[in-house]
């Protein structure tokens, strides 16, 4: 299959909250915004945060049992990304593996990001 673009889609409850977490602190550049909906350029692909319709007033959600996924972004250097989450007070697992180096943190939604050393991303391509 030839895709024309991919590209995910977050639907979150709190989207003012984290359309301002996207914007101010991953600083990722607004590719169109529409009431309900604020795409995002997120590397070679996009990020679409959108109002999560489905949830009804009052409704209560079950607790997730576990996280399923999370957004990754790979970066020149984590440490240094990691400097601008504690700049927005953003609690964060710093860890040094021997596959390489990530930093895991939480959206005001609740779900998953983390950041991920680039080069030895590249390297396990490579050396595959």
């Amino acid at each position: 299959m030839d895709f024309d673009r991919t590209g995910i889609i977050l639907y979150t409850i709190n989207y003012e909250a984290c359309v301002r977490f996207y914007k101010k602190v991953l600083e990722l550049e607004i590719l169109f915004t529409t009431e309900m909906l604020t795409c995002f350029k997120l590397g070679s692909t996009y990020l679409m945060v959108e109002v999560d319709d489905t949830i009804k007033e009052g409704q209560k959600l079950k607790p997730v049992e576990r996280i399923k996924t999370c957004i990754r972004m790979n970066v020149s250097d984590v440490k240094a990304y990691t400097e601008k989450l504690k700049l927005h007070n953003i609690e964060y697992d710093y860890q040094e593996q021997s596959w390489g180096t990530n930093a895991k943190f939480f959206d005001p939604d609740g779900n998953l990001c983390a950041f991920r050393d680039s080069q030895s991303f590249e390297k396990q391509i490579n050396d595959f």
